[in-house]
């Protein structure tokens, strides 16, 4: 690849920056920085033979050829940087994967907004046969119900809360009423090869539909600036049941 080649190329992946997409009610995904590419874990696993770049039919070959046969440490030398907004016990199911780094933002620090809880819009029931799924219900009155039950009671947490710091309680301490449904925000800092085991464990229907959401759009980014290896993850390593190449 020639310096004009690698200028275009850089110009093309800086395009892809700053990817953004809202889910649930009030959260979203954006993909803030990012080092390397495809071309990256090509270089990373040529340079056992003392060798780089080729032809793209070929360096796309390579890379099929290294997810097929299960090589995936070139892929760590793909790095995402995500600003993500999510509900409390999204963003605890998230920190769970625990290869990659997170920044979150302290509720010691700052104060929660009174709009800052997430609301559903379906309602789940378990499955019996399936302790790790749950199938959506079609009960608008149902629905309903859920949402007003919820709304009252986050709207207490949260007059609590105000009175709590009305009182000069620190917000370190006055925070502990507030639901799992407060949003949070973090930064979340990842290689291509620990992207890929997210996706294949919450881009999957037994995964809880909020985190699937965020897996989703995820993997949207992932497609976008890393076409070939996603194709190559969906194709030969993806374990769950909801991409498609």
């Amino acid at each position: 690849m020639g310096i004009s080649e690698n200028i275009e190329h850089i110009e093309k992946t800086n395009d892809k920056l700053n990817l953004e997409e809202k889910i649930l009610d009030k959260g979203f995904v954006r993909l803030v920085d990012m080092m390397g590419d495809d071309y990256a874990a090509v270089k990373a696993a040529r340079v056992s033979y003392g060798q780089g770049l080729k032809t793209p039919e070929r360096d796309k070959a390579l890379i099929m050829y290294l997810m097929e046969h299960g090589h995936e440490t070139p892929f760590e030398h793909i790095v995402f940087t995500f600003h993500v907004k999510a509900p409390l016990f999204v963003a605890r199911q998230w920190f769970r994967h625990r290869i990659g780094s997170f920044n979150e933002i302290s509720q010691r620090y700052t104060e929660i907004k009174e709009e800052e809880f997430y609301i559903p819009e379906n309602i789940r029931i378990n499955v019996p046969e399936d302790r790790q799924k749950a199938i959506v219900v079609d009960d608008t009155e149902l629905l309903e119900k859920v949402k007003e039950a919820m709304v009252k009671t986050f709207e207490e947490a949260y007059h609590t809360y105000k009175e709590l710091l009305n009182m000069g309680v620190a917000r370190e301490l006055a925070r502990i009423v507030l639901p799992l449904s407060t949003y949070t925000q973090f930064y979340w800092t990842v290689n291509a090869r620990s992207l890929m085991n997210f996706l294949s464990l919450r881009a999957d229907s037994h995964a809880q539909w909020e985190i699937e959401q965020y897996a989703i759009a995820i993997a949207k980014m992932f497609k976008a600036t890393c076409p070939w290896t996603y194709e190559a993850f969906v194709k030969y390593a993806y374990r769950g049941d909801i991409l498609e190449a």
